[in-house]
């Protein structure tokens, strides 16, 4: 059986994205005790909104519940648990086990998903979750393909597991991290990273200010604690020989297009498995999540500890490669005229790659540019304005148009 995909949702159009382009589960938040505080998250109606639609498609809705919570922040949390169980949650990812505690006595039958910040790393620590009610554990990042396949077989046959397979790693373990609160006063552990790791540093002796010791790999000074992404697609297949339940890509505070091509590359290199591998695209796969903006990447801990190379020390920026320039809302198959909402500026006979949930990308030429008056135009430069554009190729709405960087 293919492990189900698990896609992040920062908001309600996200979400729509990741379910439109082919998650199995999704994972979002509300406004309150989730781990990416950056992100708008969820309000109470969108929450409800995001389980209906995850529902209406077949899909399942997690909600992450996940910070490590002072006394304060568990005021309210019994009510807000009983709101998510009756507005139809399929699973809280926790991480507290004083929360764990707070869903069994609260909610009992509601599934628990202990997630990655939990650093489960062996069998004895996957049963005794298991004991406490633990559905499913969200593995931590640290750990090898060896290490995984000994925890799965010394665990409980109906135990679940998740891992990661796509996206940031952190330079702590599993985000079991101080620096953030230590130099910014914003508290890694409750969702508001400063991500201070990503900075550059130099050395200075503290009696010789201003003298810098020449430990920098440029005159930017050095990223001495900056993680490359994980990228996992090209090894699907031992995850599955694993039987790992779900794998996640990382990303809720990441873009719509982030999440439609990540979700669309690992849903199609999963699919793709039941095939001989000689039919398979997952060169093509991994060259599709090489286009959203990533730093480079690498195979976390999966294939053993990566120690220098699973670091980027010269730079902290993302490398980018294409922008997204609108995204398909209706197509007249008569005309063939698509309506376009724009996201960055295109003109008329620009060349454009286009997609959707499955297949290959193709191409398109960028002609007979109107805006949502009919009125001819030469580009299309404002945010979000709605644009008529001629199309071939038949597409649907949430199909995806980008265009290379130059």
């Amino acid at each position: 059986m293919l492990p189900k995909l698990l896609a992040p949702a920062g908001n309600l159009d996200k979400l729509i994205m990741a379910v439109e382009y082919g998650a199995d589960e999704v994972y979002f938040a509300g406004k309150t005790m989730g781990m990416r505080a950056a992100g708008k998250n969820f309000s109470s109606r969108e929450l409800e909104e995001g389980i209906e639609y995850c529902h209406k498609h077949g899909k399942k809705s997690n909600i992450t519940v996940n910070i490590a919570p002072h006394n304060d922040d568990l005021d309210g949390l019994e009510d807000y648990l009983r709101y998510l169980s009756k507005i139809g949650a399929d699973a809280l990812i926790v991480a507290d086990p004083g929360v764990v505690d707070l869903v069994k006595q609260t909610i009992p039958d509601m599934r628990i998903h202990l997630s990655t910040q939990a650093n489960t790393t062996n069998y004895h620590s996957a049963n005794f979750w298991y004991k406490q009610g633990v559905s499913r554990i969200v593995l931590a990042r640290e750990l090898t393909f060896e290490e995984i396949e000994a925890i799965v077989k010394n665990s409980p046959k109906d135990l679940e597991f998740e891992s990661f397979v796509h996206g940031a790693m952190c330079i702590s373990y599993s985000g079991r991290c101080l620096l953030s609160s230590f130099m910014t006063g914003r508290y890694s552990n409750k969702g508001d990273c400063a991500q201070a790791c990503r900075w550059k540093y130099n050395l200075v002796e503290e009696k010789r200010p201003g003298e810098y010791y020449p430990i920098e790999e440029n005159e930017e000074g050095t990223f001495i604690m900056n993680s490359k992404d994980m990228c996992m697609v090209e090894h699907l297949q031992k995850f599955k020989e694993l039987g790992i339940t779900a794998l996640k890509i990382e990303g809720r505070n990441k873009s719509e297009y982030y999440t439609a091509v990540a979700v669309r590359s690992y849903r199609n290199a999963l699919d793709e498995l039941e095939k001989p591998e000689s039919e398979r695209n997952t060169r093509y796969w991994k060259e599709e999540v090489e286009k959203t903006s990533h730093r480079d990447f690498s195979y976390g801990f999966f294939l053993g500890n990566p120690y220098k190379d699973g670091q980027i020390y010269n730079s902290s920026s993302y490398i980018r490669t294409y922008d997204v320039v609108g995204i398909i809302r209706s197509y007249d198959k008569e005309t063939k005229i698509a309506t376009v909402e724009q996201r960055n500026k295109f003109s008329e006979g620009d060349l454009l790659e286009g997609f959707g949930p499955k297949g290959r990308h193709f191409e398109v030429v960028a002609r007979d540019l109107r805006d949502a008056q009919g009125n001819k135009i030469d580009s299309a430069p404002h945010a979000q304005m709605t644009v008529k554009i001629y199309m071939d190729h038949e597409v649907e709405p949430n199909y995806i148009l980008r265009k290379k960087v130059e």
